[in-house]
């Protein structure tokens, strides 16, 4: 049972994979708004371009 219980306390203060996973999160966030923005500035092209198109 001590083999348990010592097993758990070990495993809450790993700390080992936190920062990997940290690391991951923040990729994941700035892919996302890059990927956001990368969809808005082209919707505002587009529509820039649909408007010169018009008026040509």
């Amino acid at each position: 049972m001590k083999n348990i219980i010592a097993a758990a306390a070990r495993f809450v203060r790993d700390e080992d994979g936190v920062t990997a996973i940290e690391y991951g999160l923040l990729a994941g966030l700035i892919a996302l708004l890059i990927i956001t923005g990368v969809t808005t500035l082209g919707q505002h092209l587009q529509t820039i371009f649909n408007n010169l198109a018009d008026s040509v």
